[in-house]
């Protein structure tokens, strides 16, 4: 262990399971932070965090605390990251890191004046069988990548009052499922040098489906469907010219996958066997970064996680879909 100490910003969904894998890893959680101070005393009891806090001012001038994790909506990170940032602490920003490419920006540059680590919460690029098929990619056994196809598709709520619907969230299957899939296509092709989106959008104007195909540097193309309104096999493939990976459901969460030679032969099988949810293998190494004194990703740079939302931002010009306030 490194003797980090973290604070969770913000007590909803996403920060319970971040926090209870954060337990099952025997990290040390020192602090919650909520707009209300009843929500972050129930959240505290609940994971016998020592200090809760009813404001995120608290939270991030806490002197126990090194570093923060981000819970928010998607549009109060840029706040909350440079809040915390200029009170010293890393930072761990759940995806998507920002509404825009812009935003994401400030915060790189803001971490890179504080001489503070920022990372960006795509746990996907950290687990297990994720290390395992870049180290296969890296070896050439799959030969030269043509094709990379990945879907996240769920069935979710069409309230327009729900937080995936509503505008003013950052609500629509991209930021929050289409970021998955698309991370994924750059993570092994690099970023995209042509992108053509589809979409179809709810009622409240936010994208319900989305369909990406981008052209990579080389040529390889990739391909993504992302959709909150049904769910899918969610299953992803990176086909070579040599043999492919056939990744298992649900693919961005630990799971197994298949190295195959195109006459049918399996060269290799992987079955990930971890406990908790899988989270808390970014916050291990968002903690070995930060002791060491690296200030950024050797897995997902901040040049890339701001290029990427380059990327989800030309998608939402194409398919129509902005945030009020022109975000």
């Amino acid at each position: 262990m490194t003797g980090l100490h973290w604070g969770i910003l913000a007590t909803g969904g996403i920060a319970h399971a971040f926090t209870s894998d954060l337990r099952t890893a025997g990290l040390d959680v020192v602090a919650v932070g909520s707009r209300r101070l009843d929500s972050a005393r129930a959240f505290a009891a609940e994971y016998d965090i020592p200090h809760a806090h009813g404001s995120y001012e608290e939270l991030v001038a806490d002197p126990d605390v090194d570093i923060v994790y981000i819970a928010t909506p998607h549009p109060g990170h840029v706040d909350n990251a440079l809040l915390a940032l200029d009170h010293g602490k890393h930072i761990l920003v759940e995806k998507p890191f920002t509404l825009n490419a812009e935003e994401a920006a400030l915060i790189r540059d803001r971490a890179a004046e504080k001489g503070l680590l920022a990372m960006e919460a795509m746990w996907t690029r950290y687990l297990p069988h994720m290390v395992r098929i870049r180290e296969i990619l890296a070896a050439g056994t799959l030969g030269e990548i043509r094709v990379v196809s990945a879907d996240h598709t769920q069935k979710i709520s069409t309230d327009p009052a729900h937080r995936l619907n509503a505008l003013e969230l950052g609500g629509g299957a991209l930021l929050d499922l289409g970021i998955y899939p698309i991370s994924f296509a750059v993570d092994v092709l690099g970023l995209p040098e042509q992108i053509t989106a589809l979409a179809r959008l709810s009622d409240a104007g936010s994208d319900a489906e989305v369909a990406t195909a981008f052209v990579h540097p080389g040529g390889a193309v990739s391909t993504t469907v992302s959709s909150s309104r049904g769910a899918g096999t969610n299953l992803a493939q990176i086909v070579g010219t040599e043999a492919r990976i056939e990744i298992d459901r649900v693919w961005y969460t630990p799971t197994s996958f298949r190295v195959v030679r195109p006459d049918g032969e399996v060269i290799e099988e992987f079955r990930t066997e971890i406990e908790g949810r899988g989270m808390q293998f970014q916050a291990l190494a968002a903690e070995r970064l930060a002791a060491a004194g690296q200030r950024d990703s050797d897995v997902l740079p901040l040049d890339e996680t701001v290029a990427i939302m380059g990327v989800l931002d030309e998608v939402r010009r194409q398919i129509g879909v902005s945030y009020p306030g022109g975000r």
